[in-house]
């Protein structure tokens, strides 16, 4: 039970890591690119656990590698899948791409994985279900995309820029308003001189 309980757990985190590497890489691509090769080596070592140490029957060289090879594609389908939902608004042009392609690839990986005839399986009614869910999801969270893509521009957005355009321009019209006060106190002295000059008349006279 431990290791099995291990072999889950590391199914869950190694496609939690893909997934958030998936949608973020764009953002910082060498630290996204790390944590993805994370997940990838968590989820195959979980692969390997559950499906070769703990199982009874072991499959050939082949099949294994199969097995493997399914595996990591799975986990970037789930990745794809699980992470362009979580961050929708986010990223909503890049998740509209990543959520329908992560149906495919996880159906497409599932079966190879699991089915001893996945062909079969694939290109049957259920797979042609898939494939047109994956369309409609696909041109539906384009349209969403496109939508909400178009709201900063017409939201508060614009406005918040205007304002600070207006508050400069208020404070560049003080120093205009302010400008001729200095010419106050410069008449002041010629008024007490005349009154001077006055005053020395009369007693002139």
């Amino acid at each position: 039970m431990p290791a099995r309980y291990l072999g889950y757990v590391g199914y869950f985190v190694g496609a939690g890591l893909i997934s958030g590497a998936v949608v973020h890489h764009p953002l910082d691509p060498a630290r996204y690119t790390r944590i993805a090769g994370y997940g990838v080596l968590v989820f195959l070592a979980a692969t390997v656990l559950n499906e070769f140490v703990l199982t009874r029957q072991r499959p050939a060289v082949p099949r294994m590698l199969l097995v493997i090879g399914a595996s990591l594609l799975l986990s970037f389908g789930i990745g794809m899948l699980s992470g362009g939902m979580q961050h929708f608004d986010d990223f909503p042009d890049r998740a509209a791409v990543l959520i329908p392609l992560g149906i495919a690839v996880s159906f497409i990986a599932y079966y190879l994985k699991e089915a001893e005839r996945p062909a079969r399986r694939i290109f049957s009614l259920f797979g042609l279900v898939v494939l047109v869910t994956a369309l409609v999801a696909f041109f539906s969270l384009r349209q969403l995309a496109a939508g909400l893509g178009e709201e900063p521009e017409n939201g508060g957005h614009s406005h918040g820029s205007e304002e600070p355009a207006g508050g400069d321009q208020h404070i560049g019209d003080a120093p205009d308003e302010s400008g001729p006060l200095p010419s106050s106190p410069v008449t002041a002295p010629d008024s007490n001189e005349g009154g001077r000059e006055e005053e020395g008349g009369s007693h002139a006279h």
